[in-house]
């Protein structure tokens, strides 16, 4: 099974290609967009397309599962990732999936993050039949807790990493949220 092209009320979701390179370098290259990310800073183009040729190979890995550019009205606004854990601290590959967003600056506070990822978990548990999505970022990053929360994700442990070049906020650690396939069934029948 090859990606799905997904869609919701706002965003089209396509699978990442390499005719979304550029837009990835435009996302990476925002400082506060990569404020919680990596080493806390902007990317440099080079360091971009090493991460695209990464990002590629994740549809590869487990079939349906990806990275996809969102588009809203034709304009790209960022990307959602739904792929297999790769720390071993992550729990096994079969059956879960990460849950991941990056927006341009200028689409945050529209709710966008959540439209998508929603749309991302259904597709995991309805068409892929997951059975746990699971996102993490760290602990100082209050917007992108709502956003799990909001979800229904629920928080599952706090833990500590190490970095090469730590970020202000990093020695409180790291969050991780999740939502099995039960949970998600039992607030789609009370929401229906």
């Amino acid at each position: 099974m090859s990606q799905a092209k997904l869609r919701t009320a706002r965003i089209e979701l396509v699978p990442l290609s390499d005719e979304h390179l550029e837009d990835e370098i435009a996302l990476d290259a925002d400082p506060e967009v990569m404020r919680y990310l990596g080493n806390g800073r902007a990317r440099s183009r080079e360091e971009v397309e090493v991460l695209h040729g990464q990002r590629l190979a994740a549809a590869d890995r487990v079939a349906g599962l990806g990275f996809w550019a969102g588009f809203v009205d034709g304009r790209f606004v960022g990307w959602w990732i739904l792929q297999p854990p790769e720390r071993v601290d992550q729990g096994p590959v079969e059956g879960q999936a990460e849950l991941g967003y990056r927006l341009l600056r200028r689409y945050w506070r529209q709710g966008l993050a959540s439209e998508g990822a929603r749309e991302l978990i259904r597709h995991g548990f309805e068409d892929l039949r997951l059975r746990r999505i699971f996102a993490e970022t760290m602990v100082v990053n209050t917007a992108s807790r709502a956003t799990m929360t909001a979800l229904g994700m629920e928080h599952v442990r706090t833990f500590h990493m190490e970095w090469d070049e730590p970020i202000p906020g990093s020695d409180l650690g790291e969050v991780e949220y999740a939502i099995t396939r039960e949970r998600w069934l039992a607030r789609q029948a009370a929401e229906a």
